[in-house]
């Protein structure tokens, strides 16, 4: 994760990038003695050269995005992950432990269940109490090579993968502040407040609270635009540095649990290496796009290559906070989805009962609109998804 951190560091070092003054109403209380002063520069490269590899503690995630709160009663999404809905409602807590890349274990405790993700070397478990499910993944070996956070499967985003994922949007379309200190898990933090400059977005600001000791991210707090009070955050509620009880990262199955093995593919050859060193921002950015476009195809189980099962790549319109993904509907020769209308791969997106209530009928198909995110299912099967408002999504599907 490092080199994603820092190779921002020089854009938010320009004075046109980096805004002065303090984000009213953006923070949490204040910590008790003020840090020393750093620029937002510093602090992002706080983030990139934080060593905290070892630690453990509980992260609370709450949810105000427009979605009604209701319980989970149709299929869940599998052995020790949450359903979209599920993560996008209401509050979770998960117990997180971490002793290094390879070792992790998040413990995530839904209303009538327990779900966790145990991963220990290149062997990933994921479990679900509910159905007394387990998945056991075995992951290339090249993966403790590249393990670079401590994001896991389970269902509830830790503050360092989603401070991770916002900061991938800093560029000129990011205005970038230092606020005033706060104060997470009883640890004095610095405020990182990143503020869009579009006049589209549904963002209106997000703020990082890191740690200001060891810069690990302790907090993430995403405000839609015009909402004083976070539509979605994510913190750590107690913390502890230092490595856990190493037993933590053995794992079993239950007895009479189902057991599904999955085999990760390692990546081929020539697709990371030396040579990322030598390439720009932008370069990284677009490789970074690419590969997560692809792992998430992967993980879906659609297919390993660089083309979507559909026969086409998704696409990408806008930039920054304004961006728009399309994903095209399913093709005639996709063995096992036949096109007809392209209702049914909508159908199996909806397949989760709390957003197939929260979908309403609109001009060219259906929406799923919360204040921070719309979906459009057009009626032919594409889907669009961006931080914009529904109209922008409208005419992206009509332009094509």
């Amino acid at each position: 994760m490092t080199a994603t951190w820092l190779r921002w560091t020089p854009a938010v070092a320009v004075p046109a990038v980096i805004a002065a003054g303090v984000l009213a109403g953006s923070l949490p209380a204040s910590a008790r003695d003020p840090l020393p002063e750093k620029t937002p520069a510093q602090v992002l490269a706080m983030i990139g050269q934080h060593q905290t590899k070892s630690f453990s503690g509980t992260v609370e995630q709450s949810s105000e995005v427009g979605l009604p709160d209701v319980p989970q009663v149709g299929p869940t999404s599998g052995a020790g992950t949450g359903s979209l809905a599920e993560l996008l409602t209401g509050p979770h807590s998960a117990r997180v432990y971490v002793d290094g890349p390879t070792k992790a274990r998040i413990q995530v405790m839904d209303r009538m269940a327990e779900r966790d993700a145990v991963r220990q070397g290149n062997e990933l478990w994921l479990y679900n109490s509910k159905d007394n499910s387990a998945t056991h993944v075995t992951l290339p070996a090249e993966a403790s090579k590249e393990s670079h956070s401590h994001d896991m499967p389970a269902g509830v985003a830790t503050p360092e993968e989603l401070a991770a994922k916002m900061l991938e949007k800093l560029d000129g379309s990011t205005d970038v502040a230092v606020a005033e200190d706060t104060e997470v898990a009883g640890r004095a933090a610095y405020s990182l407040v990143l503020t869009p400059r579009s006049a589209v977005t549904l963002v209106g600001s997000v703020a990082v609270a890191v740690d200001g000791e060891n810069g690990l991210p302790l907090s993430v707090e995403v405000r839609a635009r015009g909402q004083q009070e976070p539509a979605f955050r994510t913190a750590f509620s107690s913390l502890t540095l230092g490595a856990p009880d190493a037993a933590l990262f053995n794992f079993s199955p239950p007895p009479g649990a189902s057991v599904k093995e999955v085999a990760v593919p390692a990546k081929p050859n020539g697709t990371t290496g030396q040579a990322d060193k030598n390439r720009t921002g932008k370069d990284l950015a677009d490789k970074d796009i690419a590969d997560k476009n692809i792992a998430d195809k992967n993980i879906a189980g659609r297919n390993t290559d660089h083309k979507d099962l559909r026969g086409h790549a998704p696409t990408v319109t806008g930039s920054g906070w304004e961006r728009i993904v399309g994903i095209p509907a399913p093709s005639a020769s996709a063995p096992s989805e036949p096109r007809e209308s392209g209702k049914l791969s909508v159908d199996r997106l909806l397949n989760d009962p709390l957003l197939r209530q929260a979908t309403v009928t609109v001009q060219g198909g259906r929406a799923i609109s919360t204040s921070l995110v719309n979906v459009l299912l057009t009626d032919d099967g594409r889907t669009f998804v961006g931080s914009v408002p529904l109209e922008r999504l409208q005419a992206a599907a009509a332009a094509r």
